[in-house]
């Protein structure tokens, strides 16, 4: 075998790794538990026999990760990851793919595909205070038609009691995140005349699928409903020459 034939190139770990990794394995390991406060910047830098820079760097990597909380002239402070604290560290990266091409594309299949599960769920498992929850927010989306930033409000609640129903945070953070995500497309869609009436009536299909506890017919409707918001919204595009209608 030839010497040198496979060069790997082992990336090496930068200091701040190591203190962020020493930090997370003492979190995770219940040496440090939520609420708990962090060694002083000095006593960090002893401990792990690093510089300032690294300890601070380390802390603003664990910050990030939703495990600590940095607040300015306190000591950092243990704090529990939430879904929703996830979800924003991947708020710039999911801009950054939306921007490219197929980008948007690409979410609306993704959104598509999580919320026929969701319809289907709720179909399968809503109870009595679910569907009350449900056409509650069916009522106050008819009483929003015309009134656009009110119907746009109602319309992510309505979807948004979709993803309430499973009852894991994981669900409606991803649910938040993606209606933040795709907001573009929400101001160009209910914009078009006529779009608040054809969403409400969608919401309404969706809404008495889940009530007659048929999947198929919840998966159904919510598809078409969902398929004909990005249809709408690439027209509303393409008329306006690819740029967002003013």
């Amino acid at each position: 075998m030839h010497s040198g034939a496979h060069h790997i190139t082992v990336r090496r770990r930068r200091l701040y790794e190591d203190v962020a990794s020493g930090l997370e394995a003492m979190i995770r390991e219940g040496a440090l538990s939520a609420g708990d406060a962090l060694p002083s910047e000095r006593e960090l830098t002893v401990q792990f026999g690093v510089g300032r820079t690294a300890v601070r760097e380390a802390l603003f990597h664990l910050q990030k990760l939703g495990l600590i909380e940095l607040k300015s002239g306190e000591r950092a402070k243990v704090t529990r990851p939430t879904p929703e604290i996830m979800m924003e560290g991947l708020a710039g990266a999911a801009r950054h793919m939306l921007a490219e091409p197929n980008g948007v594309k690409k979410f609306q299949e993704a959104r598509i595909f999580f919320e026929v599960g969701l319809a289907r769920h709720a179909a399968k498992h809503a109870t009595a205070a679910d569907l009350r929850a449900l056409s509650n927010a069916l009522d106050a989306n008819r009483q929003s038609i015309g009134d656009l930033a009110k119907f746009e409000r109602t319309d992510v609640a309505f979807h948004y009691v979709l993803a309430v129903i499973p009852q894991n945070p994981i669900y409606t953070a991803l649910h938040s995140a993606i209606a933040d995500w795709l907001v573009e497309q929400r101001h160009v869609t209910l914009a078009y005349p006529g779009q608040n009436q054809l969403a409400y009536r969608s919401h309404k299909a969706i809404h008495d699928a889940i009530a007659a506890k048929d999947p198929d017919r919840a998966e159904r409707v919510i598809r078409a409903h969902l398929n004909q918001i990005s249809n709408a919204y690439w027209r509303a595009m393409a008329e306006n020459g690819g740029e967002m209608p003013s």
